[in-house]
């Protein structure tokens, strides 16, 4: 009898064991569960990236300045230099880019008007003033009738540079003419006979100015800081930032406006913090946007 309860006995006890072990395992899935779980999490949470075109003066320059601000967001920002103003929006289009920051209003809607791209206007950023640039005279009057002035080749820039000059008293457009999108053949009057050539890549224009041809150049700014001009002192004249439409904004695919890393970039490129760096760095050769 005392043999049959040893047994017994000793049985319980395996199966007992047996039992916990049981457990443990049964516990395994769940501390897998767990871990895949936490994986999950890890990849929902990784960094989204935005890549953006840009001119490398102002625009990859205020990018820069926008990095650590947006990876606080979670957005990893990869900048892609462009040294033209036809290769960026080409890029958006073909969606090796998910914006681009070099250009302006008159211009964007010009490029979607030529090309039929189907762009949008994430948000407007800030100001780059053309300047009038000359070697041989230190004021707009000094000009000699027939004075040479160069621009770019850009059409979209014309109506801009014309409507400077008109406002500094040099030319007169016609008076029914959409002055951002005036041309040459828009002037009504021309007091001075000025000659103006528009032959030049707008990024040659501070090599035009160094090599002292013409009587004066418009440059913009952003190619006169590249060329290590200094917009703000060096032009005889500045185009004023006052009720300037001519904003560089983000641009983006239509729709791609509402994605939420799109709506964070704006939001950190209009912040305090960027208009600070701009007002600080440039010195009225770039303006914030109001």
């Amino acid at each position: 009898m005392k043999k049959l309860l040893l047994l017994l006995s000793t049985l319980f006890v395996i199966f007992a064991l047996a039992a916990c072990g049981g457990g443990n395992d049964a516990e395994a899935p769940a501390e897998e569960t767990q871990e895949n779980a936490g994986a999950d999490q890890e990849e929902t949470t990784e960094a989204k990236k935005l890549v953006v075109g840009a001119s490398n003066v102002p625009h990859a320059e205020i990018l820069e300045q926008a990095l650590p601000l947006l990876e606080e967001k979670g957005i990893e920002l990869e900048i892609v230099p462009f040294q033209d103003y036809i290769l960026p929006n080409q890029a958006l289009n073909d969606g090796e880019l998910d914006a681009n920051y070099f250009q302006h209003v008159p211009y964007l809607e010009a490029q979607k008007a030529e090309f039929g791209y189907d762009f949008a206007n994430a948000g407007g950023i800030h100001i780059e003033p053309i300047g009038v640039y000359s070697k041989k005279y230190k004021s707009l009057e000094e000009l000699p009738d027939g004075a040479k002035i160069i621009m770019s080749n850009s059409v979209a820039d014309h109506g801009r540079i014309l409507s400077m000059l008109e406002e500094k008293g040099l030319i007169t457009l016609a008076a029914d003419v959409d002055k951002t999108t005036a041309t040459v053949d828009d002037i009504a009057e021309n007091p001075k006979n000025l000659e103006f050539v528009a032959d030049v890549e707008a990024g040659l224009l501070p090599q035009v100015y160094n090599n002292d041809e013409g009587d004066a150049v418009l440059i913009n700014a952003n190619y006169a800081l590249d060329a290590g001009l200094d917009p703000a002192n060096d032009p005889i004249a500045v185009e004023s930032p006052e009720n300037n439409p001519y904003v560089n904004l983000i641009a983006v695919r239509s729709g791609d406006e509402n994605r939420e890393e799109i709506k964070a970039l704006v939001e950190v490129l209009q912040s305090e913090e960027i208009a600070n760096f701009i007002t600080e760095t440039y010195k009225g050769a770039v303006i914030p946007a109001k």
